[in-house]
């Protein structure tokens, strides 16, 4: 076990990350790092030479009779197994699912990145199997766990790295001519459901990041008012969806991506044709269309897999082996209480008199309006309504306590005195201890104020802080919570109340005016592919708005949309002709055949 530990720590990344700050922008140097990789390695794949291979005529080729089909009897041309069967060949032939050639025109190391994406996919599959087996907190507790953990965190990063290498060269390729929308529809679908798969897996760390990232995101889901249905806080449900919907998602557009990818053909080279001439571009779609019958070149599909995935293993095992990965502990209530107990019972004081945020927030908690979000004058959030009914008083200390004071007799004597008091009395008391508050020592880790007329409420806050600092109050919250205990909702949310668990993320630049959830703790690299959404939390006249999580959300959908529709969007499907770097990537080709 010590052997991980040894070479987990060769370089150690847990130290405070350098920021670099422009203008609105500040930025991690761990994610510029890996922007600027990746830029570099897509313009490499370019401009390197691509190994040239010996051509072969398309006559010699072996391929599938496609008429096999029209010689089986009549009688079965009405059976559905029989239409799908046809309809399979007509398309789908095993010359086309398993080739062992491609036409002359691949010849440039930008194709290398679909195979590259697929066989780090493999890894990351293989490597969050292992997880599960092992536990929720297998890679917490041991370092061979936290091993299998660095190498889930590293092939997430070069899944990702390869996946939008390969986006990016197929945007300016073109890569939906020749009716291949379908294509390019899938590929973005299959990015799409690779965030949502990276974001859940960093909500399933059950660290501290995990915690800062949840707490953060759920005000976002909540304006969309999914936050009823996505519960972000949730940990029982986020892991399914991490460990089996997404991932069923995923691997299914990328299966459909793949054979659209087999039954249309890798896309020619662009040919440019005045617009005026109709004809010849009509002429133009067809050829793009239709199936290659130019020259070709072997391709071994199965070697190139193996060297792909082998190739994908030793970087990520490499890079899990010198860099390891985060692990900055969960903030606990009992941690909090005893680091800054002052913030703890300033904390408590603003749940009983309802000023904390918790309190004041709205749907899907209660009927506040601080946190509701809305544009043109609709909120999804009033129209979800409230689903998880909290009412702080009763729901972070009062309940709680009421479980625990079956052998205390001061604290149940306060509590019915605090229960059977008028609500004017228990604000005279709120009021009256919240003036003294500033005042606030400690003795023998017992709070001690001046008197003054507060009634019961110095006990009950007293042991608040008490039965917190040994983690009776947590385990209060999660009893109540459903499957298993893996709801962390109620103690997350009394966390988020106080000052402590933000001034944390602050010094760890994982607050959202330092692109938050883009950021890992330490000096690791976080999710720079979410730098687009959370670019609009940098922009001064939307970071400043009450409705800036709807906002962000609207933009970026908007955003997505585009990129989905691409094909389909004149102006924007013309950029890459515009900015004609597909000469590069096909320069042998207009070499050879264009002079």
């Amino acid at each position: 076990m010590d052997y991980f530990n040894y070479f987990g720590s060769l370089v150690n990344l847990n130290l405070p990350g350098y920021y670099f700050h422009w203008s609105i922008l500040t930025i991690s140097l761990a994610n510029l790092i890996i922007i600027a990789v990746m830029v570099i390695i897509f313009g490499l794949a370019i401009i390197l030479p691509f190994p040239r291979g010996k051509e072969i005529k398309e006559t010699s080729l072996k391929t599938d009779n496609p008429k096999a089909v029209d010689q089986e009897p009549s009688q079965n041309s009405k059976m559905l197994t029989f239409r799908l069967r046809r309809l399979i060949r007509k398309y789908l032939s095993l010359d086309n699912l398993i080739p062992d050639h491609q036409p002359a025109y691949v010849s440039s190391w930008i194709y290398v990145f679909g195979i590259a994406t697929l066989a780090s996919l493999f890894i990351v599959i293989l490597s969050g199997l292992m997880l599960a087996i092992g536990g929720v907190n297998w890679w917490h507790e041991s370092s061979l766990g936290h091993f299998v953990n660095s190498v889930h965190l590293w092939g997430v990063e070069l899944f990702m790295a390869f996946m939008v290498i390969h986006l990016w060269g197929k945007f300016w390729m073109s890569a939906w001519r020749g009716k291949r929308m379908l294509t390019w529809m899938t590929g973005v679908l299959a990015f799409l459901a690779s965030i949502t798969e990276a974001f859940t897996g960093y909500l399933s760390q059950q660290n501290f990041a995990s915690q800062w990232i949840s707490t953060n995101g759920k005000d976002a889901i909540n304006a969309t008012g999914l936050g009823s249905f996505f519960n972000l806080m949730n940990f029982g449900q986020i892991i399914a969806w991490h460990i089996v919907l997404i991932p069923l998602a995923l691997v299914g557009l990328v299966l459909i991506h793949i054979l659209l990818v087999r039954i249309k053909g890798v896309v020619p080279p662009v040919v440019k044709v005045k617009r005026t001439n109709k004809e010849l571009r009509k002429r133009l779609t067809s050829l793009e269309s239709s199936k290659w019958k130019g020259p070709n070149r072997k391709y071994d599909i199965i070697m190139e897999g193996i060297i792909a995935t082998v190739i994908a293993t030793l970087l990520i095992v490499s890079l899990a082996f010198i860099l390891s990965s985060p692990d900055d502990p969960a903030l606990t209530i009992s941690n909090w209480a005893k680091m800054a107990p002052a913030d703890f019972v300033g904390t408590v004081l603003s749940e009983l008199n309802g000023t904390s945020e918790t309190a004041q927030y709205g749907p899907p908690y209660n009927y506040g309006s601080n946190n509701l979000q809305k544009i043109g004058g609709l909120s999804w959030q009033l129209i979800a309504g409230v689903h998880q009914q909290i009412n702080p008083a009763q729901t972070f200390v009062l309940g709680p306590l009421e479980k625990l004071d079956y052998n205390n007799l001061a604290l149940s004597n306060a509590l019915k005195e605090y229960t059977s008091s008028s609500k004017y009395q228990r604000i005279v008391w709120l009021t009256n201890y919240s003036n003294v508050l500033p005042k606030l020592t400690f003795k023998h880790n017992i709070p001690i104020l001046p008197k003054t007329n507060d009634g019961p409420v110095p006990e009950i806050i007293a042991s608040e802080l008490g039965y917190a600092r040994s983690g009776a109050i947590n385990a209060s919250l999660l009893s109540s919570s459903s499957f298993y205990g893996s709801n962390y909702s109620k103690p997350l949310l009394f966390i988020e109340d106080g000052n402590y668990f933000t001034s944390i993320a602050k010094a760890r630049h994982l607050y959202g005016t330092q692109w938050g959830v883009m950021n890992e703790t330490g000096s690791y690299p976080g999710q720079p592919w979410l730098w687009f959404y959370s670019l609009w939390y940098q922009i001064p006249a939307f970071s400043t708005s009450t409705n800036v999580d709807l906002i962000a959300i609207y933009l970026t959908a908007i955003s997505t949309i585009l990129l989905l529709l691409v094909p389909f969007i004149p102006g924007i499907r013309d950029i890459p002709k515009i900015i004609p770097i597909y000469k590069l990537i096909w320069r042998r080709w207009y070499k050879k055949n264009l002079k």
